[in-house]
């Protein structure tokens, strides 16, 4: 199989890269190891309604996002920040304390995230996109770049671009290996939120917003330590989720971990939080195509992301990146995959260096 450009990764910024490089007329093939588009943006259903798993905000100031919900056509809505908040210590004991909502003035997508990851899938030719192929190792072959899947198909192309985590990107077989400045870039660059397991509960009814609850929370106790209100824009059913504060390697215990939650879900916002019609879990840690076992180190701060110099320039310019870590201005964001997407597509531009 060859193609001009190869796009390894389907989620935001390789699926942006390959929609906009469609509508340039530029050929291209989209591979993407799940068996699923998306990548780190998951919507999981409940009945007719979905919830996010990964991402599920949007600030307003990220231009790139506002312009792709207005190009699909996808509507948005407040993150819902009115009441109380809820205080846990370490005791179990929980206050009712008023404040300014985490999340308050966040935007969220009418159907979950996945609904962009859908209306970008149909600006696609579906011919020129590969579900559940996982490339194991990229070869230089003169003026061409060589990607071998797990079950041993070669896809040519005259162009790379690894849309992925650069830590992920780092595990596969590189010939000629890469120089070691830049695998050192490559593994230096923490995957964002890729050691998180994040919860949503659902339920029939918003008991909380009743209590003049806003749904946020902190916990000291754990085992979520934030919490938020979780719930679509349309009514129907409703939702918490929270961030799963236990580390990766404590959390193997699925089922203790459900009980958990419930149990906290309980003390937090009252019995009827302790009886969800679902309890969704999502473990990024444990997912081989986010996260790397350098992902499991704890993150105190936001990265300062951006393009090291040593990921630059490869293969005679046949091997690019994206991916919201590289992005300067918005890495880690959903407006940093497409900020990333922007910048690599500028490259794809410029003709590479013919390589002797």
């Amino acid at each position: 199989m060859k193609t001009e450009t190869l796009i390894i990764g389907g989620g935001l910024s390789g699926l942006s890269l390959a929609s906009r490089m469609a509508a340039e007329g530029r050929d291209g093939l989209l591979v993407e190891a799940r068996e699923r588009l998306g990548g780190r943006i998951l919507s999981d259903r409940v009945g007719a309604a979905r919830f996010d798993m990964g991402p599920a905000w949007f600030w307003p100031g990220q231009p790139r996002m506002a312009a792709l919900i207005q190009t699909l056509g996808v509507a948005h809505f407040d993150q819902f920040a009115d009441g109380d908040l809820c205080v846990e210590d370490e005791e179990g004991q929980v206050q009712r304390a008023r404040g300014f909502a985490a999340m308050q003035g966040s935007y969220r997508v009418q159907g979950g995230l996945a609904t962009l990851i859908d209306g970008m899938a149909r600006t696609l030719d579906p011919a020129r996109v590969l579900l559940n192929r996982p490339v194991v190792a990229l070869t230089q072959t003169g003026s061409a770049v060589e990607a071998t899947t797990r079950t041993g198909a070669v896809i040519a192309a005259d162009r790379c671009v690894l849309a992925l985590p650069p830590r992920v990107a780092a595990e596969l077989v590189f010939a000629p290996s890469l120089p070691e400045a830049t695998v050192r870039a490559m593994t230096g660059i923490a995957t964002w939120m890729a050691g998180q397991a994040k919860a949503v509960a659902v339920y029939n009814r918003p008991f909380w917003r009743e209590a003049g609850l806003s749904g946020d929370g902190t916990s000291r106790r754990g085992p979520m330590v934030e919490i938020h209100d979780a719930s679509p824009g349309d009514g129907g059913y409703f939702a918490l989720f929270g961030f799963v504060g236990v580390p990766p390697q404590a959390r193997q215990d699925t089922q203790g971990l459900r009980q958990q939650i419930v149990a906290q879900l309980g003390r937090m916002f009252g019995p009827d939080a302790a009886q969800p019609k679902a309890l969704l879990l999502k473990d990024w840690a444990q997912d081989p195509f986010t996260a790397t076992r350098l992902d499991w180190a704890p993150l105190y701060a936001h990265p300062a992301y951006g393009m090291p110099m040593a990921m630059t320039d490869l293969w005679g310019g046949r091997l690019l990146f994206a991916g919201t870590e590289v992005a300067l201005q918005w890495g880690g964001y959903l407006e940093g995959a497409l900020e990333a997407a922007e910048n690599a597509l500028d490259l794809l531009r410029q003709p590479p260096v013919m390589v002797p």
